[in-house]
């Protein structure tokens, strides 16, 4: 890609609440704010956040079915399970606050959460124990009505996440596939490059379970939330599910952290809401227990920056990054160099299809591109000037030392 065609600039100064993550997503052409809380993902930043719902995707895909669901929803599916009034995020279209006027004043609800559709969607296709168990995911926008949406892109009225939904026989099967989706959280979190840094974190089951739900945490000295862990045990908890001897010793550190993914038993609250049930082999009808797993694509990528960042910029995982190369062109009005810097461009797409940004502006200054590619965080910069001749400086993003190899020298390596 050349960056002339991305049609987005670098932004010396930013505007924002002063969160890392918007600040730096902001400076580097990552994103575009609309309103508080709402973002167009520009093509650096769309391109980062595909490469993270690739990786979920791809590892959720063992466990569920990939649909599609619809965002905005009849408003009689939530006042069936009586959560209408209950989630305080709930975004409503009505004929007072439509655009346009609805057809025969029809009420709608814009999903923050989608069990009121996925579970008459279930109960269409499960009539017997045969047809258990399953499970349905999507990866779709979410808008929820934030009151103090801030931070970036960590805490939004509109994101990206990626939700899936289980349905059993029993208790127990929900366990046994619960355990799962912890397992393949965890190749997530390692296929993205965070797992070293993201704990488990015991939280309240709310009123679907008497057990512990679990948060999956990223320790990030900027996060809003705070994790005990037991120094013995290396149990981790939030303030909510705290063990009731936690005051009387000092077993227990704490440390900042963002929430990038919550897994949570759902039982039989919404599979009673609308009568799903399913024939055991005795021909009874028996209810369905249900969970429910998400995980926020969008926030992951605001964590990262708040996570991996240095005083120069961004230094993205290179599962994520936006390009693994980097390369700049200086000196580009010199014919010579020019014709090296396309030729290496050429070479290195080759060996990374699709994954090389190359620096093809005539007019910037060394340190101004310097500037910009540390800024945007690509974890290799290639750099083919008048000084590197017919070789070419190699520099990793982490790094402060620079190489001087043949082009050959470094696709080798």
């Amino acid at each position: 890609m050349l960056y002339s065609h991305l049609y987005t600039k670098i932004s010396k100064t930013h505007r924002d609440d002063f969160s890392i993550n918007a600040q730096l997503l902001g400076q580097a052409g990552f994103i575009d704010q609309v309103m508080a809380g709402a973002y167009t993902f520009l093509p650096l930043g769309l391109r980062v956040l595909n490469k993270i719902e690739s990786i979920i995707r791809d590892k959720i895909n063992s466990i569920g079915a990939e649909v599609l669901m619809p965002a905005v929803v009849p408003i009689e599916l939530w006042e069936r399970t009586g959560r209408l009034e209950t989630v305080d995020v709930l975004g409503q279209v009505t004929p007072a606050n439509a655009a346009t006027k609805l057809k025969n004043d029809s009420r709608y609800v814009i999903s923050p959460t989608h069990e009121e559709v996925v579970t008459p969607l279930a109960q269409k296709f499960i009539n017997s124990y045969k047809d258990l168990p399953c499970a349905y995911y999507q990866i779709q926008t979410k808008f929820r009505n934030e009151p103090r949406a801030k931070s970036g892109l960590l805490r939004c009225r509109e994101f990206r996440m990626k939700d899936l939904y289980s349905f059993h026989v029993s208790e127990e099967d929900l366990k046994a596939y619960y355990e799962t989706t912890k397992d393949v959280y965890w190749s997530i979190y390692e296929a993205l490059g965070i797992k070293e840094d993201t704990c488990i974190v015991k939280a309240s089951g709310g009123d679907f379970t008497k057990d512990y739900s679990h948060e999956f945490q990223i320790r990030v000295e900027t996060g809003e939330d705070t994790v005990y862990r037991n120094i013995t045990t290396g149990e981790c908890y939030n303030k909510e599910v705290m063990p009731s001897d936690s005051g009387e010793n000092n077993d227990y550190e704490t440390f900042k952290a963002c929430e990038i993914g919550n897994i949570f038993p759902l039982n039989t609250k919404f599979s009673q809401a609308f009568g799903l049930t399913y024939k055991d082999v005795n021909g009874e009808d028996k209810p369905v227990y249900m969970g429910c797993y998400g995980i926020g694509s969008s926030r992951i990528m605001g964590a990262m920056v708040e996570k991996y960042h240095d005083k120069y910029g961004i230094i993205w995982p290179e599962s994520v990054a936006p390009y693994k190369i980097n390369l700049v062109g200086l000196d580009l009005k010199d014919e010579v160099v020019k014709t090296q810097a396309y030729a290496v461009y050429e070479l290195l797409l080759k060996r990374y299809p699709n994954e090389v940004l190359f620096d093809d502006r005539i007019e910037a200054r060394a340190g101004e591109k310097f500037a910009d590619a540390d800024l945007i965080g690509c974890p290799i910069r290639v750099v083919v000037s008048k000084r590197t001749g017919e070789k070419v400086e190699v520099k990793n993003r982490n790094a402060k030392d620079t190489t001087l190899l043949t082009i050959e020298e470094f696709l080798n390596r």
